[in-house]
């Protein structure tokens, strides 16, 4: 692989980390199409996300800052502990508990046998279809501020399935939020925020793990130039998809999702793509 396939990698990811269609599966397929036909692999994905990531903290840049400064503040009592956005502190930070888990217990798998194109053509198709069942069944009339804590280790349950390539950080975080009976908007606004500790962390650990190189596939030079293509890009995605959610549904996701898992199974089927 070269610096133009990751910069190419890099646009992928986005276009897809924010998108309920998984950004990781999305590099996984992308990067068995490429010349190369190399898995970019589980610590590349990691480092780039760290650009999508940066992008969500500079567009809720004040929400962000007002949650953190609140939540300090009511350690000490200079605001009362039932307030919202130092709740919402608590709830990102027990959110965050069930990927921290399984992301370290299930750490060989991750980048080994959960990156099987056939478990990606699997979750694809499951969770698109768990996404619009969610978005058709769901009350959607439960706002951001009535956010519970159980609600909340709930959707960091749903969040942590997405270490499985194809599930999506945002779509099964969202879809836990729509069958809990969120808005689309609030449920999306607490995905994205829910995300903050848990790509860092990862993202950040993995360079650290690496050194010098981001895996066996790409220098540290070539994924830090992915990261900050994935940063631009990632910006103009959080808005449109923010926009568009206010005003309509999931279901062009879960069509893509569904035709998506559907050509890939059928690759694979075929011999086309090598499943791992």
């Amino acid at each position: 692989m070269n610096l133009l396939e990751a910069l190419f990698l890099g646009v992928v990811q986005g276009l897809t980390e924010f998108l309920p269609i998984s950004s990781s599966a999305h590099l996984r397929i992308v990067g068995a199409l490429l010349p190369s036909g190399e898995d970019p692999g589980a610590a590349f994905t990691a480092i780039t996300q760290i650009g999508t990531e940066a992008a969500v903290v500079v567009f809720f840049w004040r929400d962000i800052v007002r949650i953190i400064g609140r939540w300090f503040r009511s350690l000490s009592g200079g605001v009362p502990r039932d307030d919202p956005d130092a709740r919402m502190g608590w709830l990102i930070i027990l959110g965050s508990i069930p990927i921290v888990a399984l992301g370290l217990a299930l750490q060989d798998r991750i980048e080994t046998t959960l990156r099987s194109l056939w478990i990606v053509a699997i979750m694809l198709i499951g969770f698109g279809l768990l996404l619009g069942i969610a978005d058709h069944i769901g009350a959607k009339r439960r706002r951001l501020d009535q956010l519970t804590y159980p609600h909340g280790i709930a959707y960091g349950i749903a969040q942590a399935l997405a270490l499985v390539p194809g599930v999506s950080r945002s779509g099964g975080t969202i879809t836990m939020g729509l069958f809990l009976g969120y808005e689309r908007a609030a449920a999306a606004r607490y995905a994205f925020l829910l995300a903050i500790p848990a790509v860092f962390g990862s993202g950040f650990y993995q360079l650290v793990k690496h050194g010098g190189d981001a895996d066996q596939y790409f220098s540290l030079w070539e994924t830090f130039a992915a990261t900050g293509i994935a940063f631009v890009v990632a910006l103009g995605v959080i808005a449109f998809f923010m926009n568009w959610i206010s005003k309509r549904s999931f279901l062009p996701f879960v069509i893509y999702r569904v035709l998506l898992g559907g050509v890939l199974i059928a690759l694979l089927s075929t011999g086309l793509l090598a499943p791992s």
